[in-house]
């Protein structure tokens, strides 16, 4: 939804709660209707890292080890683990009892086949992968990683939230990452219903009896016993707000992930409807880059746009005017946490200077190259934030192309590396879960590794050596000044252009109880 239209719809809410689609209803009070941010079009979490396909493989595929809310890694398919050879070798053992969905027992060659895969894809995976000299499976439950060097962040790697490594069969997990798995089978408490899928509307999970949760420990985000209460988990794609909104009042649906800002105090006036933040690392937003294409090619020009950014207006346009919902003062790392700094941020300071963007692109050698700017009309928060862009990119004289289209669009699009006349393109605005960027190990959107990087491919050599080092360090002040050097190096290579952060808050029924926090969750949710 548009940011001007939004006060229409809050106008127009009385209107639209007569209307609301009909949303069938299973039977029984173990179903649970949610309505996702964004319909579901890919469904393999190795093949695309949207946060939507995040939400939906952690229902359908479990992790080997897990965070907790605390961000510290657990096992979570694993009964523990052994460290031997100075910190060289990994042997992991698997939990009694572990299934597939499709009935198979999972072993330990297809938690192997399995990290294979992801590793190939994600940005830190391939740090393991350079590492790694062999893995075996030495008996069904029992998997060795051998190293050429200590890796101790190997558990936090594979407990990672998003860009995660699930678990699936070998024979799934074989396939490259480059290829999308549609064959949906994991372990996780919930299974995927194809049959049931209607492409725009409606998504469908039902528990798995099979799953196994852990026998003991505290539920804790990813971590602890994931127990299966639901029956079923519906999920229902409503993208007017206004509609999601009127189906959360009238008890046609359950949950809604993302509510409008500016239908949040109606839905807080009612008294069996929660509104809630329940993920506080919040989400960072940015604008990003392909490196691959001109203009976006020479760092000079990306540079350029730093200052016509006002996070300020991002964060607005996204989350409304409640300064406790977004933080304004964001660089490359998660505002409060340990390792972040505001070094750099000065090359964003009050409002947009569209003069010195028109004067630095000229210095920068801009020669009017078409720069395509894929927009998703459906997704609210990447839409809002692409007006805004989109506006500067107009002021400024770039020859915008500006292409709006459904979220699933945009999504498949994203891999390819060709140019512009090859479905290609030059810019996108995009959200990453502030629980990856933390420090430079997991937060793959600053780093530099060239194609083989996340969908934008910076190549950013002296960000890949500040990161290196990073990785190799031994105290905390020397990452703490590593994470600050980075930042410095980063705003001079601008892998995007960052817009803020904000935390968005979830609206329930009052009958649902037990939703972990962080993102959204169905393990341990239970329905009155």
């Amino acid at each position: 939804m548009k940011r001007r239209d939004m006060f229409k719809a809050t106008a127009a809410f009385g209107a639209a709660s007569l209307a609301v689609p009909s949303i069938s209803r299973a039977q029984g009070a173990n179903v649970l209707r949610f309505v996702p941010a964004a319909d579901l079009t890919l469904v393999d979490p190795v093949f695309n890292t949207a946060l939507v396909t995040r939400t939906h493989g952690m229902l359908v595929f479990d992790q080997l080890y897990g965070l907790d809310e605390h961000f510290n890694p657990q096992p979570q398919m694993v009964e523990g683990h052994v460290i031997e050879d100075d910190g060289k070798t990994w042997k992991i053992t698997l939990r009694e009892g572990l299934m597939f969905h499709d009935g198979t027992p999972v072993l330990a060659r297809d938690c192997i086949a399995s990290i294979d895969r992801w590793t190939k894809a994600d940005v830190l995976g391939r740090n393991i992968r350079a590492l790694t000299q062999e893995m075996n499976a030495l008996s069904d439950r029992v998997l060795e990683i051998r190293l050429s060097k200590p890796f101790p962040l190997l558990a936090t790697a594979l407990a990672k939230p998003s860009s995660f490594c699930p678990v699936m069969p070998a024979r799934l997990a074989s396939q490259p990452p480059t290829t999308q798995v549609t064959e949906v089978v994991g372990s996780g408490p919930f299974r995927w219903v194809a049959e049931e899928r209607l492409a725009g509307s409606r998504t469908v999970y039902r528990r798995f009896d099979g799953y196994k949760p852990r026998p003991n420990g505290t539920p804790s985000f990813l971590a602890g016993p994931k127990i299966a209460y639901l029956e079923r988990v519906e999920w229902h794609t409503l993208p007017d707000a206004a509609t999601a909104a009127a189906a959360l009042q009238q008890g046609e649906v359950d949950w809604w992930e993302s509510p409008a800002p500016d239908l949040v105090p109606l839905l807080r006036r009612r008294d069996n409807i929660a509104v809630e933040v329940k993920d506080r690392a919040g989400t960072m937003g940015m604008i990003r880059f392909n490196h691959l294409q001109p203009p976006f090619d020479n760092p000079a020009i990306r540079r350029a746009f730093l200052a016509g950014i006002n996070q300020t207006d991002y964060m607005t346009a996204v989350m409304g005017s409640d300064t406790s919902l977004w933080n304004a003062r964001c660089g490359f790392f998660l505002p409060g946490s340990p390792l972040a700094s505001e070094d750099g941020l000065e090359a964003m300071n009050g409002a947009p200077n569209y003069d010195k963007v028109k004067r630095d692109l000229e210095a920068a050698g801009y020669k009017g190259e078409r720069v395509v700017f894929m927009v998703p009309t459906d997704f609210a928060v990447l839409n809002a934030q692409s007006e805004i862009a989109g506006d500067m990119f107009r002021r400024v004289g770039l020859n915008l192309d500006y292409q709006a289209s459904d979220w699933g669009s945009v999504a498949s699009r994203l891999p390819n590396q060709g140019g512009l006349d090859s479905g290609g393109w030059s810019v996108w605005a995009n959200i990453i879960p502030g629980v990856i960027a933390l420090n430079p190990a997991t937060q793959s959107y600053v780093r530099g590794p060239g194609k083989s990087g996340t969908y934008g491919w910076p190549e950013l050599p002296k960000v890949e050596a500040l990161r290196d080092q990073f990785m190799d360090a031994q105290s905390p002040e020397e990452q703490k000044r590593l994470t600050r050097e980075l930042q410095i190096q980063a705003f001079q290579d601008v892998p995007y252009l960052p817009t803020g952060l904000y935390f968005q808050p979830t609206a329930y029924r009052k009958n649902i109880t037990g939703i972990p926090a962080g993102f959204p969750l169905f393990h341990n949710v239970r329905k009155s």
